[in-house]
This record gives C-alpha cells, structure tokens and sequence, in this order.
C-alpha cells in the first residue's frame, strides 16, 4: 500500500481549557474524497487548519509526504494586499505551475482578473479564492465551505471540476447533494475525535445513529453497574473493604473516573418558531411586473400568485436579480411596470444573506434584547436572554462576547434566534443556510414544515430547496422568470425538452444467437395462448403509453399551469408517474417474453 500523502496522529489542541481536538488521527491517500462533518464548534475548521499547516497543534505529528502539495480554501477568504483578482491567484502558483491556467479558472467562474479586490461581493470572493486554490492543481485540496455564497451554476461546475480533477479532497459543508456527490468516505468528528466511515455521505448518518445509539446502551449498562457497586461497597459492610475485594474497589473508581471524563455530545439547537395570527388567504399577487436597473432589464412581465401556506424558492445566478424578486413580492421595492398586491395581515420577519443587521460591535446580549434589560420574548413571553442563548448552543460566558467574535456558524445561529422569537406569518430567508451545520439545518427544516405561515426563500442549497419548498421562481434569460411546481430536482425534470414519442420495439429486441452444432436437443415447449398475445399486444401498449407521458410532459412544460389551475396541474403529474410506471411494467414483460421466446425458438 502507497503511503499517505499527509498523516495526522494523536493530535491536540487547546483552547482555553477543555481540549477541542484530543488524540485525533486522520490520514489522506491519493485519490481520497473525504467530507469531514460534525456539529459547529466541533473543530472541524480547527482540524482542516492543522492539516494545512496553519494551526500547530498542542501534541501529536503532523506528516505531509516529500514533495505533496497542499491547497487550502479557508470559510473567509482575505484577498488584501493585492491589487486584482488575477494577481490573487497568480500569488498562489508555485514555481512550475501554468501561468495560463490562472486567468482561464477566473474566466470559467465569471471573473475577468481585473477586479478589485476590496470591491468583490461574497460570491466573488469565494469564486477568486476557489481559481487560487484550484490553480496549482495541488495534490491535496482541504475546502471548508466551498459553495458557500455561490449559485447553483458555479456549484454544478465546481463539482464537475473536482470529480475530474487528480486532487484528494478533504471538504467541509452544509451542502448535502454537493457531499452526497463527491465523497467516497466520511470523517465524524465529534467529542474531539475523528472517527472514519468508508462509505459515501447518503450512507454516513444511519452509521452515526447507530454508534450513538450503541454507545447510549453502554452508558446506560456503566452507570447501572456503578450504582451497584457503589450500593455494595456502603453497605457490604467489612466484608467489602477485605484485601480480597481491593480489585473490586479499583475498577469501581474506574468506572467512576470514565463517568466523570466522558465528553458528552454539544446538546442541539432547540428552535420554536414564533407564529402570528393567520395572513389572509392571498399573501401576494404580480401581475406582469418588470424591473430595470440602469438600463439593464432584471426582471419582465413576472406574473405569480402566493397564497397562505405556500413555500415559494427563487433560484438563479448571482447578480440575476433574486433579492429584487424578493422585494417586490414584499413590497419593499416598487415595480417599474405591472402590478403588486399584498394580502391582509401580512407580518414578515427577514433573514438577510449577508447578516447586515448585525452590528459587529453589540456585544450578543444585546443584540438578544435589543439593548435593554434581560429579558428575550419569544412568541410575547419572556425568557431570561441566558437561557435563551443555550437554546442556540451559545455558552454563558459568551453573553457580552461582541458579534464581530462570533463565527460564520455562531452568526448564522444568532440571526435565527433573532428572526424566530419574532411573531410572523411570513418569512423572508436570503440564503439561511449559509454556515449551519447539518443538524441544525435539520431541525430548521422540521421547522418549517410545521410552520403554518408563507415562506419566501431564496437559496443555491439543492437538498434544502427539495426538502422546503412548493415551487420554484427560476431565471430563464432576458429578466423571464418561471415559477415550477415543486423543489429543485422537479424543476430540473421539467425543464428537460419533451422527448418525441418513437417506438421502442426494435431498439429492445434481443441480438439473435448465432448457431452451433450439438447433440440434437429435447423438443421444447411454445409460448402459450397467452404469452403469444402478450408478446404481440404489448408493443402497441408501450407506443401508446410512450405517447401519453409525451403529451403529459408538454402539459406540464406549460409555465403558466401551476398558477393557472393547479388540480389540473397535480392531475398531470399523477398520470405522468403512473403512465411511467405502466410502462416499466410493460416492458419488463415484453423484453422477459422475447427472451423466452427466443430460448424456445433456438435462435
């Protein structure tokens, strides 16, 4: 077996008191594609740090194998001190890189090199730093959240980019289609070590579950036997302090000791949504609204209807416009053309994308209370503001830590406990997802589901926008936008072109056998009454079939439908599933009846 090309072994690292990382040991070989999941404040970004060399750990031995490469994409690129985008990158080629291939990873995500730096937004960023690390080709790539702040395009492109590329990857994200895409093996960290499954991510929280699971009976059996052993050495009387039993003794304290040094999971996020009293039936209604800025047209003739209950997606490009989609839908921006009307009753809460309405310098209290007191009220009762920040995984004595100390994960965490102490019927969510991990991301989704208001979200999160929402509002060029029923992977499905209805029959016919001479075999049965009528009918049923599910995708391609008559929508969709599953029957059948056909004819 190769050696690996980096090795971490019995790593640790402190801060301020309790180790983060305790014995950790973590190996990369060529080829790897490894995801690194836990909790936030696990340490995950801790551990990607020591492996690229940038954090020196308390204890243990860091090996990167002669020659080996290393290329890390940090959560918050800092791109100061140079003047362009391609001066960035340029900076980080080594002797013998190409030069060329600088520019060409800028321009394939949407870059043109000139920028600068102190102007990018935070897709920007993120895109000049991916060209960076990208660049040299490097033997090991360690990303921690690299679709972060990017669009569903630039993510689809990344994963094909990685996939292809001759890079191990070592990668940190919320974004589950994009680690159910990428990774061959797992890596759980979680009460400071790193434990290791050699299975794809789709396959990683069924193992999680049943470790934990596994581990919760052992507790259970532990602390049954100290109690015991405790009962028998207090009233077990001279008999239990005997020499003889000083073994017995031993492994009480043992027990003991391991009761008291066990680290214990970090609790979950407990999240309640403040619900207000019901909205009107119709929440809000565009009719034909268009939208320019500068000249340039963002959005033409958009026409949609939201009722109460519904969860409506914006997905596009970055810089397409989806944040103006969101304010007219709200009214907070007018229409240049066309028509807007808001329900009755209507109270929004707002979670902004890039977390504006955090002062950096309020410490967290405040930011809770709103700088006064220390009560929080949530759903109009109050709660004390320390209680309510263990609710959000934040520990007391980060009560009057200022915002601009937190990170990406914290923040995203104290704008959700902001945002669902509020009363709301409709909920306003610019990119949320952004540094959650994936337990939180869980329990938000649930959330949501139960939540009995309106839900505006704008998101690249695939798996996200599959889980929550009932629709999609999607560019489709030239300021168009087009509402689809369903989440993501539905939008995808319909807007496929229609395949043209052809006959199968002759692309499923077996290749006929080629003789050879044998011993004469024993006469064979026919194919039955039955059989034979079968065989012959079901290619008629399948054109037949293969024509409705054609024309059942031409009324579902119809952009207008959902909004239009969605019983007739729903209807659609019913018979496009059924007719398809007719015909995989069909099928089945007829290729099953050929090949018997076939064996008993002696072709």
């Amino acid at each position: 077996m190769a050696p690996p090309l980096l090795r971490l072994n019995d790593i640790l690292v402190t801060f301020g008191g309790e180790p983060l990382l305790d014995g950790v040991e973590m190996s990369v070989a060529e080829g790897d594609r490894l995801c690194l999941v836990g909790r936030n404040g696990s340490g995950k970004s801790t551990l990607l740090k020591v492996a690229a060399g940038l954090i020196k750990a308390d204890r243990g031995e860091h090996f990167v194998q002669p020659g080996a490469t290393v290329r890390y994409l940090p959560q918050e690129p800092d791109l100061a001190g140079h003047q362009t985008t391609l001066a960035y990158v340029e900076a980080g080629l080594a002797p013998g890189d190409d030069p060329h291939r600088a520019r060409y990873l800028l321009e394939q995500l949407g870059l043109e090199g000139g920028e600068d730096p102190a102007t990018l937004s935070g897709g920007e960023a993120r895109r000049a730093a991916l060209a960076r690390v990208l660049a040299p080709e490097p033997d090991i790539l360690l990303l921690d959240e690299p679709t972060n702040h990017l669009d569903l395009t630039t993510i689809e492109w990344l994963e094909t980019t990685l996939a292809g590329g001759r890079s191990a990857l070592i990668t940190i994200s919320h974004d589950r289609r994009f680690l159910e895409d990428l990774s061959r093996a797992t890596l759980w960290i979680s009460r400071g070590v790193v434990r290791r499954l050699d299975r794809n991510f789709r396959e990683f929280e069924d193992w999680r579950d049943d470790l934990l699971e596994k581990e919760e009976a052992e507790r259970h059996k532990r602390d049954r036997k100290i109690a015991a052993e405790t009962d028998w050495l207090y009233y077990g009387g001279v008999t239990a302090r005997r020499t003889r039993n000083q073994g017995r003794l031993r492994a009480l304290e043992t027990l003991r000791r391991q009761h008291r040094e066990e680290r214990r999971e970090v609790g979950s996020v407990k999240m309640t949504l403040a619900q207000a009293a019901a909205s009107g039936k119709l929440v809000a209604e565009a009719e034909g609204i268009s939208k320019s800025f500068g000249g340039h047209q963002v959005i033409s003739e958009l026409t949609v209807r939201i009722l109460r209950g519904d969860r409506v997606g914006i997905v596009g490009p970055n810089g397409a416009g989806k944040t103006t989609v969101l304010n007219l839908l709200t009214g907070a921006l007018a229409p240049d053309s066309g028509s807007i009307r808001l329900g009755a009753n209507l109270e929004a809460v707002t979670l902004d994308q890039q977390r504006e309405s955090l002062d950096p310098d309020v410490s967290l209290w405040d930011a809770l209370t709103g700088g006064g007191g220390d009560t929080v009220f949530v759903a109009g009762k109050p709660r004390h503001v320390v209680g309510y920040m263990r609710d959000f995984l934040f520990a007391p004595e980060q009560a009057r830590q200022p915002i601009g100390s937190l990170s990406g994960g914290e923040r995203g965490r104290l704008m959700l406990a902001r945002a669902l102490a509020r009363p709301s019927n409709l909920l306003v969510l610019d990119e949320p997802t952004n540094d959650l991990d994936l337990e939180t991301l869980d329990l938000f989704q649930e959330i949501l589901a139960d939540y009995a208001g309106t839900v505006l979200l704008v998101s690249h999160d695939r798996d996200f926008l599959d889980r929550v929402v009932t629709s999609l509002i999607d560019l489709n060029g030239d300021g168009r936008w087009t509402e689809y029923a369903g989440g993501y992977t539905d939008m995808t499905r319909q807007r496929q072109p229609v395949p043209a209805a052809a006959p199968r029959t002759s692309a499923r016919l077996p290749r006929a056998k080629t003789e050879t001479p044998g011993p004469v075999a024993a006469p064979k049965r026919k194919l039955s009454f039955k059989e034979a009528y079968a065989r012959k009918t079901l290619p008629v049923r399948m054109a037949e079939l293969e024509t409705e599910i054609a024309r059942m995708q031409a009324v579902l391609a119809d952009p207008e439908l959902f909004a239009r008559d969605r019983h007739a929508f729903a209807k659609a969709a019913a018979r496009l599933d059924d007719a398809t599953s007719e015909l995989s029957v069909a099928e089945d059948e007829w290729l099953a009846l050929e090949l018997l056909n076939e064996e008993l004819e002696g072709r």
